[in-house]
């Protein structure tokens, strides 16, 4: 009778597991990349588009690694830790960005376009998403828009966004009310009721 090899334990562990084993083993982490890189990636993917997402995603688990010894090993799923790694980051790249753009607009002429400005930061916002969903996407709050993408897109729960955001489920739900709002506005002013009807479910 032939003997079905077992499966190695970093690949059946929890994501707490895989990290408490990595404060001594390290090699062990890589276990955790193997699981969530590609959602990670592709989240980033959606948000700043897939040459910058490469970038993102691999300092996303650098800075989780560095992290690692301070994880709260009493949530099992390490994914909204990672979301919220990589929102914090693609933060920061967005404002770097931004900065880069300003220099150079002081650099040179800038172009006597009124509203030209709002319209690069929607850009920047918007790169990775496609149509109007991405104008529309664009054009919210930062807050709202993080909560709306990580719960309709990345299938958090509102307790995972609220942790991966550090914050309360209740700004987590009016955050998440007022992107819906908005978004039917603008889908239901461009006539997209097909549109509007797949991103805005009832929960």
């Amino acid at each position: 009778m032939t003997r079905v090899a077992e499966p190695d334990a970093s690949q059946v562990a929890n994501d707490a597991t895989v990290i408490e084993r990595s404060w001594a083993e390290p090699e062990q982490f890589a276990a955790l990349f193997d699981r969530h890189a590609p959602v990670i990636h592709r989240y980033l993917s959606r948000r700043v588009g897939p040459q910058a997402a490469d970038d993102l995603a691999a300092e996303t688990f650098l800075a989780a690694f560095g992290k690692r010894q301070r994880y709260d090993l009493s949530y099992a799923d390490a994914r909204p830790w990672l979301y919220g790694i990589a929102t914090n980051l693609m933060a920061r790249y967005r404002r770097e960005e931004m900065r880069q753009y300003r220099i150079t607009q002081a650099a040179y002429a800038p172009l006597n376009v009124p509203g030209h400005e709002e319209r690069v930061a929607a850009d920047l916002t918007a790169r990775g998403l496609r149509g109007l969903l991405a104008d529309v996407l664009a054009r919210l709050p930062g807050g709202e828009r993080d909560v709306f993408v990580l719960i309709a897109w990345e299938q958090l729960t509102y307790d995972e966004t609220a942790r991966a955001l550090d914050i309360p489920v209740g700004t987590v739900r009016s955050r998440l009310s007022r992107a819906r709002i908005r978004l039917r506005e603008a889908l239901a002013a461009a006539g997209q009721t097909d549109t509007l009807k797949e991103i805005l479910r009832n929960d």
